[in-house]
């Protein structure tokens, strides 16, 4: 359901493989342009227009991440035996490497973006998707036990998610997309599927200095580390006069210290914090140290114009 940029992908790569695809979208074909040809070049059947919801029938239904899982439609599919899921969840199961998951209300592009550059600079092989880059699961058939695979996540992909990664990290929670989601309790539990379906090893981090998700952390199940800039956490990163420290079994090191982050700002200082805590024993820390220096962000985060 929807022929946007996280679905064509997936079209493709089913349609090559031998599976029957209807791809369903609002848009006339007039709107699809080019794509339309494309796709029935493959072999997908489209179904296109106010209908395109009308009379779903199939075995498996991949929702886009923009659609709620609760409408009409997908609950008489449901009804009739189809399961409903969707490309990242299908991803997270069909993957054979470590996942890095990163969510928040802000921050979660940046830190996403970092760990991924961090992982990079320490040799290993990453890939970069989720809510930026492309759909990761066109790539699972290539990846190896040893890489990496970071993924942005939104509250819409995580709706009705029921598997977490391995390392989770929540940057910060308030209110957000509150015109989607029925309220705020909604968007939050949302969020905490990031974590809920964690295993023995797994790893989730939380920001000890936001009220929501410090509440949170006492929740998982996985081992929970903090990062905070206000206070001395007794698992994980924190700031001590201009240096961010991580600490775990009663043993501490300094990282990097601020003046090393090239990126502007306390906020960026967070999402360090974060990131330095999700890879600590992945990444030397003078890898670490250099990725800060280097590291000029992401495109239309912050950039200087003049």
């Amino acid at each position: 359901l929807g022929i946007g940029v996280s679905n064509t992908p997936l079209i493709e790569l089913l349609c090559r493989n031998g599976v029957q695809v209807i791809a369903c979208d609002k848009k006339s074909r007039e709107d699809l342009g080019e794509r339309a040809k494309q796709l029935e070049a493959l072999g997908a059947h489209l179904q296109l227009g106010e209908g395109y919801l009308d009379d779903l029938r199939a075995d498996v239904v991949f929702r886009t991440p923009g659609m709620r899982p609760d409408v009409p439609a997908l609950l008489e599919a449901k009804a009739r035996g189809s399961i409903v899921t969707s490309e990242m969840e299908i991803f997270f199961e069909v993957c054979p490497c470590t996942i890095i998951g990163v969510t928040g209300s802000d921050g979660k592009t940046t830190t996403t973006s970092i760990i991924a550059e961090m992982l990079r600079a320490a040799g290993k092989t990453v890939y970069l998707g989720g809510n930026i880059g492309h759909p990761l699961l066109c790539d699972a058939e290539k990846m190896q036990p040893e890489d990496f695979a970071v993924v942005e996540l939104s509250s819409f992909q995580l709706l009705d998610m029921k598997r977490s990664p391995h390392i989770a990290v929540m940057t910060n929670l308030a209110p957000n997309h509150l015109d989607v989601h029925k309220d705020m309790d909604e968007y939050i539990a949302a969020k905490e599927n990031i974590y809920l379906y964690q295993h023995e090893g797994d790893i989730a981090i939380f920001n000890e200095d936001n009220d929501i998700t410090r509440k949170l952390s006492k929740k998982a199940a996985a081992w929970t580390r903090l990062f905070s800039r206000r206070e001395e956490v007794a698992d994980g990163a924190f700031l001590r006069g201009d240096s961010i420290v991580l600490r775990h079994d009663g043993c501490e090191e300094a990282v990097m210290q601020i003046s090393d982050i090239r990126l502007p700002g306390m906020h960026n200082v967070e999402n360090y914090l974060a990131a330095v805590t999700a890879l600590d024993g992945l990444v030397p820390y003078e890898v670490m140290r250099e990725t800060a220096r280097t590291f000029v962000g992401v495109e239309h985060r912050i950039e200087p114009v003049r």
